[in-house]
């Protein structure tokens, strides 16, 4: 099986929404590291 961005992106929401219940002060944290990570995957930079 290989990992792409469609397959990445139901896990990484399932491990954000996790993180998020356990340390919600990182909400802030998670998101912009999250839409940094999708946009440069979306941009071609990452593969």
């Amino acid at each position: 099986m290989s990992i792409s961005f469609s397959n990445l992106t139901p896990f990484t929401s399932i491990i954000f929404g996790l993180l998020i219940l356990i340390f919600p002060r990182f909400l802030n944290y998670l998101i912009a590291g999250y839409l940094i990570l999708t946009g440069v995957i979306a941009l071609g930079i990452l593969r």
